[in-house]
């Protein structure tokens, strides 16, 4: 079986109650929910949490709360490798088979089902690979990024690459942080999810927003609007 795990700790310190808090007429953490039910990818859609308030509203959305996350997992410390090992382990231990496993964050309310289901498919195709995750474009070449010096002024990261045209230098991608695609036995044991060993699945830079402060969330109600709008 398929299944989809969304993290979604309690004690957000940036934004309060970041993952359940109402973002364009639902909580954030339900959009997930809907997109990984949507697809249709999915035998199961399980939240990992700590905080009875969200396993409620997430229960509501339509997700599993088959268990309640361990205190040693949920602060701010804990990454979501090891979230994700404990979910699969729990599954293991109830004797479930495990085919695909797909960790897709509570704060992504731009990932699409059709995104999930192209990075399924996109794994299921090349046995060799172990993820698929979304990534994006940097929308200015990284090789001339500048650095401020303690003396007030700026210097380059690359100074070689600053005469040069921005056509010339090499695209570079980042992870836009929504879903990763994985084999369970890579989730255990490795590899790093950032290696040959992935696959990327492109998103346009209009669909990806970090929301990690209040900024970050203003920006993100206005392009998720749009994009509705769009659709209409």
């Amino acid at each position: 079986m398929n299944i989809a795990i969304i993290p979604a700790r309690g004690g957000s310190k940036r934004i309060p109650k970041k993952n359940i808090k109402p973002f364009c007429g639902k909580p954030m953490i339900a959009w997930s929910i809907a997109a990984a039910r949507e697809s249709r990818c999915f035998d199961r859609v399980i939240v990992s949490t700590d905080d009875e308030e969200i396993a409620v509203v997430a229960q509501t959305a339509g997700a599993e709360i088959p268990f309640i996350r361990p205190a040693e997992l949920a602060d701010d410390h804990t990454g979501t490798g090891a979230v994700i090992r404990h979910a699969l382990q729990w599954i293991a231990d109830q004797g479930e088979r495990i085919d695909l496993a797909c960790c897709i964050y509570a704060t992504a309310p731009f990932v699409t089902a059709t995104d999930l289901q192209q990075g399924m498919v996109r794994l299921q195709a090349a046995p060799e690979k172990k993820y698929a995750f979304s990534v994006t474009s940097f929308p200015f070449p990284i090789q001339r990024a500048i650095r401020l010096t303690d003396d007030g002024g700026v210097e380059p990261f690359q100074p070689e690459c600053m005469p040069m045209r921005s056509q010339d230098l090499e695209e570079a991608y980042h992870d836009a942080g929504q879903f990763y695609w994985g084999r369970p036995e890579a989730f255990l044991n490795g590899p790093s999810v950032f290696s040959p060993l992935s696959i990327p699945i492109i998103l346009p830079r209009h669909r990806v927003q970090d929301i990690d402060t209040e900024e970050d969330w203003v920006r993100a109600e206005y392009l998720h609007r749009a994009l509705q709008m769009e659709q209409e």
